[in-house]
């Protein structure tokens, strides 16, 4: 089946790899082979989406990017279904514990010393997730620990 062309529901098989095409403008009812369309736009007629390789390995901790998040500058290198662009924070006096989860007991990733970067990609229920400065840890870190970076 998989080296089987199918035409019915727009459903293309062929070689194994899946393609649906669109034929929103094509005229006769048979939609060639070759002709699979991205976009609404007329001109992009005849190109094709392709994969390139597996997904990168991310280093866990160290990489802005959950499952339905991710910092704006990873677009383009993992898909997740929202992108943030960073608000900069400070930590405030005392310091603040950088965590791998907002739970009770949570292990600690690193302890952010007064005055260090954060950046904030969510605020949620009294936590922040994001990045100690660039390259650094991802977790969590208390709302409360942190102040907005004033430029």
């Amino acid at each position: 089946m998989a080296d089987a062309a199918e035409t019915g529901d727009n459903l293309h098989m062929t070689g194994g790899a899946v393609k649906r095409a669109a034929r929103l403008f094509w005229a006769g009812d048979d939609v060639p082979a070759d002709a699979y369309i991205l976009s609404a736009d007329p001109a992009a007629v005849g190109a094709s989406f392709t994969l390139t390789g597996p997904s990168p390995v991310l280093t866990p901790g160290h990489v802005p990017v959950r499952g339905d998040l991710a910092h704006i500058a990873m677009a383009g290198k993992c898909f997740v279904p929202h992108y943030a662009v960073p608000m900069p924070h400070v930590v405030r006096a005392g310091g603040a514990p950088l965590l791998k989860a907002t739970a009770a007991g949570s292990d600690v990733f690193a302890q952010l010393a007064v005055g260090a970067r954060f950046d904030v990609l969510e605020i949620a229920g009294g936590w922040c997730w994001g990045q100690a400065g660039e390259g650094g840890f991802v977790g969590y870190v208390a709302l409360d620990k942190l102040d907005v970076l004033v430029p």
